[in-house]
């Protein structure tokens, strides 16, 4: 079943010696960051934290915070209800190989249906009157404001507090199709926040609409429920598809959506809080610095300013947070799932895809390893292409490509093949292409080069002259005998 609240996912984390419990009061001025980091780095990801006493500006907050929950492979299949994320990987596989029944009893068919209708038909809207469950209104002219919420600060020169896991619901004014993407948002005061959407981000896309037509824009901002939202909102879907529709597949349980009390826009029902406001066309602060997932602080820009115009929690809330900056961190797990999820459809583009990885050190977008069953010349190259111009992909700043008996997840033997397999001139290329808007190192913002690796064999046709030597590997058999004489040594 999926979590009907945020505090139901923290159960099961519990129960499942994944959370440990933080009674001391806690600052969350650096001080709630820099334990949640050390608990990152340690091995595996460490543990859930859920801090019972965050203090704001010398005050304890009336709710808990909780961190770190999908920061391992095991909490991100928990987050996802799910035994292994695999699982998730075969129904989009199973759905994208279907094949037309050859009868009503076509078993395969049935199947697709069934995940079908489970899935994607698990969107349940109602403009309901009602607030979130067991929810509690505050309007932005009220005394309860943006500061009674635990909002950390997360590294010394960040230009302030940070909401870091805002689930952002805009809507196309045109079309009227709806998009969550998470952005960071920087609190100026106890009523506005900047709106760090990037100009690749769908958010901004819907935000040059409204200004075009001289037009305020509704915005809303979910905190909290059921974690499969939150996963959702940063899932690599193809342009269009619903994120919300994304996750009533993933959680296989029909999600309520009620109408906020404010705006026009449609929000679950079942997230721990909602912050209704407004971005005003043309209305641009300057936004940073804040340290981000490429470890290194972003710069001052201007970005749009959110206007709140309320707040409702849910009695119960929790705040839900997290921090970013070297790896390994919180969000390379999130990442992590995304690609395993994904992987289907990469493979339906290329067949000849194996496995693919964006190791913690590429920090999402610089560094992705991929490996392939080559058959003719040239063709990792051809995948290294078509990887660039697939949505997120573009901002890949490195591709090694490998052959399909190499382990992708094992940095060191990639990196043994890239060693061993290269000649620079012949085999690397460089393409320009957009860049992440985070990327410091681009000349220019937003646009910079790509660099592809061929670390496969090479074949004829491939201006190489030689036999290709064959890689040392020791006898099956051998293997077998010296395992048996090792288990009698023990």
């Amino acid at each position: 079943m999926a979590y009907r609240s945020f505090r139901k996912f923290l159960d099961a984390l519990e129960q499942a010696g994944e959370l440990k419990r933080v009674a001391v009061p806690v600052d969350t001025d650096l001080l709630i960051a820099e334990w949640a980091d050390r608990e990152m780095k340690s091995p595996g990801g460490g543990k859930a934290l859920f801090f019972e006493q965050p203090i704001v500006e010398g005050k304890r907050s009336e709710f808990p915070l909780a961190i770190n929950t999908m920061g391992s492979r095991h909490r991100m299949a928990l987050a996802l209800q799910v035994s292994n994320i695999g699982d998730i990987a075969q129904e989009i596989q199973l759905i994208l190989k279907a094949k037309p029944p050859t009868d009503l009893r076509d078993a395969q068919c049935q199947e697709v249906v069934t995940i079908l209708d489970t899935g994607f038909s698990m969107l349940n809207e109602k403009s309901a009157s009602k607030d979130p469950i067991s929810g509690i209104q505050h309007p932005a002219s009220g005394s309860f404001t943006l500061r009674d919420l635990p909002i950390l600060k997360c590294w010394p020169k960040d230009g302030g507090r940070f909401i870091t896991l805002a689930n952002v619901h805009t809507r196309d004014p045109e079309t009227g199709a709806r998009n969550v993407g998470i952005y960071r948002m920087q609190i100026y005061d106890e009523r506005t926040t900047g709106m760090h959407w990037q100009i690749h981000k769908v958010g901004a896309r819907h935000g040059k609409r409204y200004y075009e037509r001289g037009e305020r824009m509704p915005v809303a901002v979910t905190l909290g429920g059921d974690p499969v939202y939150t996963f959702a909102a940063t899932a690599p879907l193809p342009d269009g598809l619903d994120e919300l529709l994304f996750a009533g597949f993933l959680r296989k349980k029909s999600i309520e959506l009620i109408r906020c009390k404010t705006i026009d826009v449609d929000v679950p029902a079942d997230v721990d809080f909602v912050l209704e406001g407004y971005v005003q066309p043309g209305e641009m602060r300057p936004e940073g610095p804040f340290g981000d997932h490429t470890g290194f602080y972003t710069a001052v820009e201007d970005y749009p300013v959110f206007h709140l115009t309320a707040i409702t929690h849910r009695r119960d809330a929790a705040y839900p947070t997290t921090i970013v900056g070297i790896p390994p961190m919180e969000d390379y797990y999130i990442g992590d799932a995304c690609v395993r999820i994904f992987l289907p459809v990469f493979k339906m583009n290329f067949p000849e895809i194996v496995d693919m990885t964006l190791p913690a050190e590429g920090v999402f977008h610089n560094l992705v390893f991929v490996s392939i069953r080559k058959q003719y010349p040239y063709q990792a190259f051809k995948v290294m292409h078509g990887l660039w111009g697939m949505g997120q992909m573009m901002f890949s700043k490195y591709i090694v490509a490998v052959d399909e008996d190499c382990d992708v997840h094992n940095t060191s033997e990639v990196l043994f093949r890239l060693c061993a397999n290269t000649d620079p001139a012949r085999d690397t290329t460089i393409i320009k292409n957009p860049s992440d808007s985070l990327d410091h190192a681009p000349t220019d913002q937003n646009v910079g080069s790509h660099m592809g690796f061929d670390a496969t064999r090479k074949l004829p046709g491939e201006n190489y002259n030689r036999p290709w030597p064959e890689l040392l590997k020791m006898t099956e058999e051998a293997q077998a005998l010296v395992d048996a004489l090792q288990a009698q040594a023990r």
